[in-house]
C-alpha cells in the first residue's frame, strides 16, 4: 500500500487528509506523531487505524483531538472499517479558518476525507501463511511439486540428504487440503507437519 494525501478546503478550513500501511499499533502511532510534527500549526490532528487484519477489532484506535466527540475520529474509523483494507492509519489535519462547520459538518469532512482518499489508494492482497515441514523420499517429490504448483506453496529451505526435507509455507486457507491431498497421494507416506502450531 502507498500512502495517499487529499486536501480540500471546507468554510475557509483547510482539511488535509493523510493515509499510510500501518501494519502494528505501534507503527500507527509512531506514523500519527510524525504528520503531527510535519503540521505543528495545524489547529487538530484526528485520527484513527486499522492496524491488523480488517475485522479485528484489538486493532482499533481513533482519537478526535479536539474536536467535539463523536466528529471526527469515530467517522473516519468508519469509513476504514467499511473499506475491508486492514493495516491503515488515517490522519485529519484541520487548518481552521475561523467559521464554525457544526457536528455534522465535521463528521462530513472528516469522514468525506477519509472516503475520498481511500478512493485513490492503491493496495495488495495479503495472504495470511502457515509453515509446514515435509520429510519425504525422492520417490514422492514428483507428488510434492504438483502440490506446490497447484497450490502456490513457497519453500523456504530444503536439504537434499538422504532423504528430503522441506520447509514450505502454504496459505492457511489451503493448509487442510494441502495435507489430505499430500497424505492422499502418497498412501499415507508423506503429511504437512505444522511448523508454527
Amino acid at each position: 500500500m502507498t500512502g495517499v494525501e487529499v486536501s480540500e478546503e471546507i468554510k475557509k478550513s483547510r482539511f488535509i487528509t493523510l493515509l499510510a500501511h500501518a501494519p502494528t499499533v505501534a507503527a500507527a502511532k509512531i506514523w500519527i506523531e510524525e504528520v503531527r510534527r510535519a503540521h505543528p500549526a495545524a489547529r487538530h490532528h484526528c485520527w484513527a487505524f486499522v492496524a491488523g487484519a480488517p475485522k479485528d477489532s484489538q486493532v482499533y484506535g481513533f482519537s478526535d483531538d479536539g474536536e467535539p466527540s463523536g466528529t471526527a475520529g469515530k467517522p473516519m474509523l468508519a469509513q476504514l472499517m467499511g473499506s475491508g483494507v486492514g493495516e491503515i492509519a488515517a490522519v485529519g489535519v484541520r487548518y481552521y479558518g475561523g467559521v464554525l462547520l457544526g457536528t455534522g459538518g465535521l463528521v462530513k469532512a472528516y469522514g468525506g476525507g477519509v472516503g475520498t482518499a481511500l478512493k485513490a489508494l492503491t493496495t495488495r492482497h495479503k495472504v495470511a501463511l502457515r509453515a509446514s515441514l515435509i520429510e519425504c523420499d525422492y520417490s514422492d517429490m514428483g507428488v510434492i511439486d504438483a502440490l506446490l504448483l497447484s497450490h502456490h506453496g513457497q519453500v523456504c529451505q530444503s536439504d537434499y540428504g538422504q532423504r528430503v526435507r522441506l520447509e514450505i509455507d502454504w496459505a492457511c486457507t489451503d493448509w487442510q487440503q494441502v495435507n489430505q491431498m499430500l497424505t492422499d497421494r502418497t498412501h499415507g507416506r508423506v503429511s504437512l507437519q505444522s511448523i508454527d502450531g
